[in-house]
């Protein structure tokens, strides 16, 4: 049976600050059958935009974390860029993928809604498929006057207070079917051309169905922003052709064109086949025939199936090289994230704990992602090594061992240096998170702090050993690596 997907594409109001970024990434990620497909951050506009898929009460819980984690960090009275806004969380669209109606995507968008509304005390708009007064259906209605322009109005959300969030703003979610978010940028740098070409091609103003579009200037050019509804209907292909022509007349070009976030396969396809002028594209496609002549993959280890931990300390303790210390370094971090997060789940929720929730909360996303990376070192630590055996193997007489050691020995002390950097930062988390989380596990955030040094303890000794191991030319070209 198919598990049930829902699509869900997020925009928040920040593409500058990384660490924002980061920190909403982590709280998407940090929720179980989140499967993130992609980030786009344009500073130009001072957005960012995530595409995920998810089981659809996943999608709910990521959706709503990730909003937590907007509402925290991002301040729209210290907020400009070229993208209409009037949230942090400006717009969230659950789009129907597989075993979903588009009727289940309109419940999951008014659940998500009225938990953001109670929680986070943001007016909430349901627009799209979702929306409960047709003037609400397309964005642009909702989204009216901004965020500077709805702070000195009453509002009449579908859920939440009638004023906006004093830094967070207001929030659409809704739901539709896929769209692709397509750009196009001139020739020119007067932003009025790429207006009137905007305002000549929406639907609105009489022009291709399915289309959105605004004109703004980006990175010194003027750009044709557009939301494509329909790509059945108007194609990208279709709509850069439009474009092209009405700049022709204006005595521009067009630059480049570029697509913000994923686009069905079918409509690269089409556009392949406009410019080639064929019919047929897509039954030429050389990795399509290979893909279906080619058996169907083995279905995924179950859990059962999956290597035990007695059978991992089986092959440390073995006589095989790996894994060895390296790995057992990063095992020590991942268990040190893991007990980080476990704390942060005790405090998270509690009455208690109630002024720190938030804190609590970003910590265990972090954690969690920590917590990842340290248990996807474990196994390129000892992958790692493995060249560095193959390099020795080599015949002394062959000229390029030297070399072939000290780029293998090189590599191998890449991953235990990024145990280190994590390893740092689980420990300043555990450290945190014993003064502030639940008291009642305390002992659990301090031994997650042993077991943090100790991963950085082990780590830093492996990337010692290793730079020793190469030549001397080799080493003062690397040695600030660790």
């Amino acid at each position: 049976m198919t598990t049930p997907l829902v699509e869900c594409v997020p925009n928040f109001s920040e593409g500058r600050d990384q660490a924002t970024i980061e920190a909403l990434q982590a709280a998407l990620t940090a929720v179980g059958g989140v499967q993130l497909l992609d980030v786009q951050k344009d500073p130009s506009h001072n957005r960012s935009v995530f595409t995920f898929v998810a089981p659809p009460d996943a999608a709910v819980e990521a959706a709503l974390a990730a909003m937590r984690v907007a509402t925290q960090r991002i301040d729209l009275t210290k907020h400009s860029g070229e993208h209409p806004r009037m949230g942090a969380t400006d717009v969230v669209p659950f789009v129907p993928v597989s075993g979903v109606t588009m009727e289940d995507c309109v419940a999951l968008a008014r659940r998500l809604g009225e938990a953001a509304a109670n929680e986070l005390k943001i007016p909430v708009f349901l627009y799209a498929r979702a929306a409960a007064r047709p003037d609400r259906v397309l964005l642009p209605d909702v989204r009216k006057g901004e965020f500077e322009g709805m702070r000195g109005r009453e509002l009449d959300p579908d859920f939440g207070p009638n004023r906006v969030h004093l830094t967070a703003g207001a929030t659409a979610i809704g739901a539709r079917p896929f769209l692709v978010a397509f750009n196009v940028y001139l020739d020119s740098q007067d932003v009025t051309i790429a207006k009137d070409i905007a305002k000549q091609i929406r639907t609105s103003s009489g022009g291709l169905p399915g289309v959105q579009a605004s004109g703004f200037i980006v990175d010194g050019l003027a750009q044709v922003s557009m939301n494509l509804l329909d790509i059945d209907i108007t194609s990208p292909a279709v709509v850069l052709n439009a474009i092209k022509v009405r700049a022709e007349k204006h005595g521009v070009a067009v630059q480049k064109s570029e697509i913000v976030g994923l686009i069905p396969e079918r409509a690269i396809v089409g556009a392949a086949e406009a410019a080639l002028r064929v019919s047929d594209a897509a039954s030429h496609i050389l990795e399509a025939k290979i893909r279906a002549a080619a058996p169907p993959p083995p279905p995924p280890p179950s859990r059962d199936a999956a290597p035990t931990l007695n059978g991992w300390i089986d092959e440390l303790a073995g006589a095989a090289p790996t894994p060895g210390g390296g790995s057992a370094a990063a095992l020590a971090g991942a268990l040190a994230a893991a007990l980080v997060a476990m704390v942060a789940r005790l405090t998270v929720g509690r009455k208690a704990y109630a002024a720190v929730e938030a804190q609590a909360r970003e910590i265990l996303a972090e954690a969690e992602r920590l917590r990842a990376e340290l248990r996807r070192l474990v196994d390129e630590d000892a992958a790692a090594y493995e060249g560095v055996s193959a390099a020795y193997k080599m015949p002394k007489s062959d000229a390029r061992r030297a070399g072939a050691i000290d780029d293998a020995l090189l590599a191998a002390s890449r991953p235990p240096a990024d145990v280190v950097k994590l390893g740092r930062r689980v420990l300043a988390l555990a450290q945190t998170i014993e003064h502030i989380g639940n008291q009642n596990a305390a002992s659990d955030a301090r031994v997650a702090g042993m077991l943090a040094r100790t991963a950085i303890d082990g780590a830093t000794e492996n990337v010692n050993v290793n730079l020793a191991g190469m030549s001397d030319r080799a080493r003062a070209k690397e040695s600030g690596m660790g």
